[in-house]
């Protein structure tokens, strides 16, 4: 993954909290300003390579949903996944847990795939007209809310 955005926090949590935490998708919405939930899709109900969950997004008054599917997971240390639309990955999210002196460092990763065409579609789904920004800035949040319930 080449992320367009990667945003980090150390956090005072061991790695394999932070991992188990991150891979619980069902908690997402605990930390997400965009997601506000997550579930398994069917036939699944944990973290694994090819596991699939559906994501349940808001921002404002639009409100949509995401299919995912983990394509990396490397214990304590790695969580990836990708985002697709009718079988086309529109982007690719991650985490990446370091340990640190105090606990871990914690970066999220973002890239987004989506062709011209299609980011007037998902503005008009979303009502983000800057993913950019509007990513870095949930990132960010997504990390303290990460910190402040596992710290």
């Amino acid at each position: 993954m080449t992320p367009d955005l990667e945003v980090s926090r150390d956090i005072a949590a061991s790695p394999a909290v932070v991992y188990s935490a991150l891979v619980d998708i069902t908690r997402m919405g605990e930390w997400s300003p965009e997601t506000i939930r997550a579930e398994w899709n069917e036939g699944f109900d944990e973290a694994a390579v090819g596991a699939t969950f559906t994501g349940h997004n808001r921002n404002g008054d639009k409100e949509w949903t995401t299919e995912a599917e983990i394509v990396e997971l490397v214990p304590d240390a790695r969580f990836f996944f990708d985002c697709n639309f009718h079988g086309f990955v529109f982007a690719k999210w991650g985490y990446g847990i370091e340990p640190t002196d105090d606990g871990c460092r914690v970066t999220e990763y973002s890239q987004d795939l989506r062709p011209p065409e299609a980011q007037k579609v998902s503005m008009s789904m979303s009502g983000v007209a800057d993913r950019m920004t509007h990513n870095r800035a949930g990132m960010e949040a997504t990390l303290e809310r990460l910190a402040a319930a596992l710290e």
